[in-house]
């Protein structure tokens, strides 16, 4: 029996479950959740707001899309890669463009206690799922290079050959 035979792929097991498709369905969710209140409910919340609540609302929403942007970008990423659209190489060069250090709560606010409720809840879910993304990518490139180090550098050349010319 080859070693590559006997490792457990984490990422690839992970991203194949249910767990990665409940964190894929709750990430995209709220992304559309967010764009429907920021469109319509949270215009009218913010036209009640003072100057300096308004701007308040202004920048913590801009935070928001910020960071779901980034989490959806790592979901997708991620999805890529199982689903033979990217290799773990391409994703590895991909992820450069993804920052999940520094989209977490930002630093009060002047005007921050004005906020609407529907957008703090929409912060909060975010910062919680922002957590849970960030532990799992904590996890993921150990695994990978791990699982990496146990394939025959042979069977490494075989699988890119494979992928340049199309057989899989």
């Amino acid at each position: 029996m080859n070693s590559s035979a006997a490792t457990v792929n984490f990422f690839k097991k992970f991203t194949d479950s249910e767990q990665f498709d409940r964190v894929f369905n709750e990430g995209m969710g709220l992304v559309e959740e967010t764009a429907n209140y920021l469109d319509i409910e949270g215009r009218l919340d913010a036209r009640e707001l003072s100057k300096l609540g308004a701007i308040a609302y202004a920048t913590e929403s801009m935070r928001l899309t910020t960071r779901l942007m980034q989490m959806a970008s790592w979901l997708l990423l991620q999805r890529a890669v199982v689903a033979g659209e990217l290799t773990p190489d391409d994703a590895r060069r991909e992820k450069h463009r993804i920052n999940l250090a520094e989209i977490g709560r930002g630093s009060d606010i002047e005007g921050g206690h004005e906020l609407p409720t529907g957008l703090q809840e929409l912060v909060a879910r975010s910062l919680r799922l922002l957590d849970r993304i960030k532990t799992l990518d904590s996890m993921l490139p150990r695994e990978l290079q791990d699982s990496e180090k146990n394939v025959s550098p042979v069977a490494l050349q075989i699988s890119e050959l494979q992928r340049a010319f199309g057989g899989r």
